[in-house]
C-alpha cells in the first residue's frame, strides 16, 4: 500500500495519507497513455488552415484560347493549379482533428498516467495553500517550499478560487480543477501536486 506524506503551506510534514491502490498502483497501459495524450493534443489544433480549390477560384470560365492552331499548349481555363492565381492542388481545408476513446479507456489511461507519476516519486500532497487572497508571491512561497524550481501542475478542487489566481502568473507552473484533469497535464510536469481535497474527490471520481 502506497502512503505519501501531507504537507502544510511551509513545506513541513504534518501527516501522512494512504493512496488508493486501484489508482495509484494499477497496471501502467502505455498504449492508451499514448492514445489520451494524443487526443489532447488534438482537440487543442484550430484545423482552421484554409486553401481555394480551381473550383473555388474566381474567374477562368472560358478556355483562354482556343484548342488548336495557336501554337500555345493547349489550356481550359486561367484558373488551373498551373497559372498564377490559380486554384492549389491538394490544400489545406478546415478539419476537425479530434477522435474518439472509449470513457473506460480515458479512465484508465488516467489511472495508468497517476501510476507511473506514483512509481517515479512524482506526486506531492499539500494540506491546502492557506490563502486568504490572491498573492501570486505567496502561492510561489508555498510551491518553493515543496519543490523550488521544478515544472509542476498543481491539481485543486473548484474551491480553491484563489489559490488558482495566485498561481497563473508563476513561471512554469500550472493550475488544473480536478474535474478537468487529463492524462497530458498529469504527466507534462517534474512535479505533480495534490491538495487534499483534491485527492479526494479524484479519488471518489475514479474508483467509480
Amino acid at each position: 500500500m502506497l502512503k505519501l506524506p501531507v504537507r502544510d503551506n511551509k513545506g513541513k510534514i504534518v501527516s501522512e495519507i494512504e493512496l488508493n491502490s486501484e489508482i495509484f498502483e494499477s497496471k501502467i497501459v502505455e498504449s492508451l497513455v499514448h492514445q489520451a495524450v494524443r487526443l489532447h493534443l488534438a482537440k487543442k489544433r484550430s484545423g482552421n488552415a484554409s486553401s481555394k480549390t480551381r473550383k473555388d477560384v474566381r474567374g477562368g470560365g472560358i478556355k483562354p484560347w482556343r484548342q488548336k492552331g495557336t501554337g500555345r499548349a493547349r489550356a481550359g481555363s486561367i484558373r488551373s493549379p498551373l497559372w498564377k492565381g490559380g486554384g492549389t492542388v491538394f490544400g489545406p481545408t478546415p478539419r476537425d482533428f479530434s477522435f474518439k476513446i472509449p470513457r473506460k479507456a480515458k479512465k484508465l489511461a488516467l489511472k495508468s498516467a497517476l501510476s507511473a507519476k506514483a512509481k517515479d516519486s512524482q506526486i506531492l500532497i499539500l494540506k491546502d495553500f492557506g490563502l486568504k487572497e490572491p498573492k501570486t508571491r505567496d502561492a510561489a512561497k508555498v510551491l518553493s517550499s515543496i519543490g523550488s524550481g521544478r515544472k509542476m501542475t498543481v491539481i485543486l478542487t473548484s474551491k480553491d478560487e484563489v489559490a488558482k489566481k495566485s498561481i497563473r502568473n508563476i513561471p512554469k507552473i500550472k493550475a488544473v480543477d480536478v474535474e478537468q484533469i487529463n492524462v497530458y497535464d498529469v504527466l507534462n510536469n517534474e512535479v505533480l501536486v495534490l491538495t487534499q481535497d483534491a485527492l479526494g474527490v479524484l479519488s471518489e471520481g475514479l474508483v467509480r
